[in-house]
């Protein structure tokens, strides 16, 4: 049994629960050992939560220890540098430790055997001079995220805290798991960069204190703690920061859990810690995020616990991410005989790999290789007895059984319903189930199942939103062409308009001035009246037509005349005609 210390008083317990048989020792006895570099590394470009991110290197590329490989993609996403220095040799497609056995992008790094660091971020010493805003990106630049599993961008997760800011920051060194003692080690090895960075995180988010969560079967990692904690009081008078002892009760060092039993506040079904002004941070994201702000060193390794049977040396390893995991079980001196799983996680949250050639990520916090007398024989799952057991040892507060009913009958709303995305994956009910059903599997694949369908729900309503707005393009395009040629013709048709009463116009004008007199002279001394140039135009008019009327005129008498003389061209001169003429004779 492993040594334990006084639970703090006035803590608040939560639903269920177990109380596991531990298996820490002997690795949570040794100290961290450093993993030697290996010849060839795999970083996939996806081992965190949100969008993959993007190579910024090429292949022959060579690279110092902690460049930047890969940049983030997306606001939910996170950096990945080099762990040692090397030459890029590929960037394919490559293995994942995942249960399904999936392979995803992966960037290749050979290498060269010197460990040469590259230009390191620019140090902040004086982070207190830095804005909330300046340290996020540092954190964002350094690649880091949840090392407790979750592998949340951690400087996502302090931007959206709550906007009436964070009045607790809870440090998560719970570690509740029966195997896992990565973050024990590290909190009795370097409790100054936990602590360090525990008061750069409040100055961060604005908090005015941070409990430490720790359970009561870690006494050693307690005392290194607390021994910092009581010198900086001394030294700095400061105040802010507290250890709570909880009980080592499965799964003490889940978020709501650990938040509930250090407080009291229950969050609810739909809202987060931060929603309530807390920020939960496990111990391990806080000592790398010190190291990035004050040191400018970008994630690159992380402490990973070796243990279980199937492990001739089990100890906590500091690894390079992206080492494979195979020298991670040579380096604890290899397997032990009869192994036939390895496991990553724990007994409870962990899954079985389907080869030990995949790398270790920043996700991973224990490889667990055991044989078939390391754990109960797993008998054929029974019908379910409705005993109840699952619901009371449910530590998010459930109905696993209904859950059960809905996610086997492949009613996925109706899991929904029953609030199937609050389970946190714990294994719980399945320990404590009589006829051995997988519960936990049944849920795993309806989440996956509503996740799959709403995400062909979201690409069959964006493709309805397209084709809507492609025909609304097409008849608003059709109704401007319309416009445009119905502004056309009636602009047209107002000129054709416009042209016909203009020469209305002209022809009444040229009428009423051939109906006019000619202008006379005043009178006045010779002056003589002035007329347009359309006035003389008519009055020439005027003059031709009168000298036509007068040659008609002539011409009819002329007829008149060689009809009664009968000699043409000849007219009937009057009797006294010769003598009437001037200057005549007589």
């Amino acid at each position: 049994m492993p040594e334990h210390v006084t639970i703090s008083p006035g803590l608040h317990g939560f639903h269920g629960g177990l109380d596991l048989d531990y298996h820490k020792a002997p690795a949570s006895e040794r100290p961290i050992g450093e993993m030697p570099l290996v010849d060839e590394y795999v970083l996939p470009l996806h081992m965190h939560i949100g969008a993959p991110a993007i190579p910024v290197v090429s292949v022959g590329d060579h690279v110092g220890r902690g460049q930047l490989l890969a940049r983030p993609d997306d606001f939910i996403s996170a950096a990945i540098h080099a762990p040692t220095s090397g030459v890029i040799q590929a960037i394919e497609l490559r293995g994942l430790p995942h249960p399904g056995g999936l392979s995803a992008q992966s960037i290749v790094l050979a290498a060269d055997g010197e460990d040469r660091e590259a230009e390191p971020l620019d140090p902040w010493p004086d982070y207190q001079d830095k804005s909330p805003v300046e340290i996020r990106a540092r954190l964002r630049e350094a690649g880091i995220v949840g090392l407790g599993g979750a592998v949340f961008p951690t400087a996502v997760k302090l931007a959206t805290a709550n906007p009436g800011g964070v009045e607790t920051l809870v440090l998560n060194g719970a570690e509740c798991e029966p195997f896992i003692s990565c973050d024990d080690r590290l909190m009795q090895e370097s409790p100054e960069p936990i602590l360090r960075g525990a008061q750069m995180l409040l100055h961060a988010v604005g908090a005015a204190r941070c409990l430490i969560g720790i359970e009561d079967n870690k006494p050693r990692a307690i005392e290194a703690l607390q021994a910092v904690i009581d010198r900086l009081a001394d030294e700095e008078d400061e105040r802010r920061l507290e250890i709570k002892v909880v009980p080592s009760i499965y799964p003490a060092g889940g978020e709501k859990q650990l938040i509930r039993t250090l407080t009291g506040i229950e969050v609810p079904r739909n809202r987060h810690v931060t929603d309530y002004q807390m920020l939960c941070l496990n111990v391990g994201t806080v000592a790398n995020s010190w190291r990035a702000v004050v040191e400018g060193r970008a994630l690159t390794e992380r402490v990973v616990t070796v243990a279980g049977g199937g492990v001739a040396e089990p100890r906590n390893l500091r690894v390079r991410i992206g080492t494979p995991m195979a020298k991670v079980i040579e380096a604890a001196g290899g397997y032990t005989d009869g192994v036939d799983r390895l496991l990553m996680g724990g007994p409870m949250m962990g899954f079985a790999l389907h080869e030990d050639a995949v790398p270790v990520v920043k996700a991973t916090n224990c490889l667990l290789a055991l044989r078939p007398v390391d754990r109960d024989p797993t008998p054929p799952p029974q019908p379910c007895i409705r005993c109840s057991r699952c619901s009371e040892a449910c530590p998010a507060d459930l109905l696993p059984q209904q859950l059960y009913w809905y996610a086997r009958a492949r009613q996925f709303e109706r899991s929904h319903d029953y609030h199937l995305f609050d389970c946190i994956e714990c294994g719980v009910c399945s320990a404590v189930c009589p006829s051995h059903i997988p519960l936990v599997q049944y849920f795993r694949h309806a989440k996956t199942e509503i996740w799959s369908a709403e995400r062909e729900k979201a690409k069959a309503e964006h493709a309805r939103r397209r084709f809507e707005f492609h025909n609304e393009r097409i008849e608003r395009q059709k109704a401007e062409r319309e416009a445009a040629l119905a502004k056309k013709r009636a602009a047209i048709k107002a000129a054709q308009e416009k042209g016909q009463e203009k020469g209305q116009e002209k022809t009444a004008t040229k009428q009423d001035d051939q109906g006019a007199a000619p202008a006379k002279p005043t009178g006045d001394g010779g002056a003589t009246s002035t007329s347009s140039a359309e006035d003389e135009k008519s009055a020439a008019s005027m003059s031709i037509e009168g000298a036509r009327a007068r040659a008609k005129e002539r011409k009819a008498r002329v007829q008149q005349g060689e009809r009664a003389t009968g000699e043409p061209g000849v007219a009937e001169r009057p009797a006294d005609e010769s003598t009437d003429r001037p200057g005549g004779a007589s």
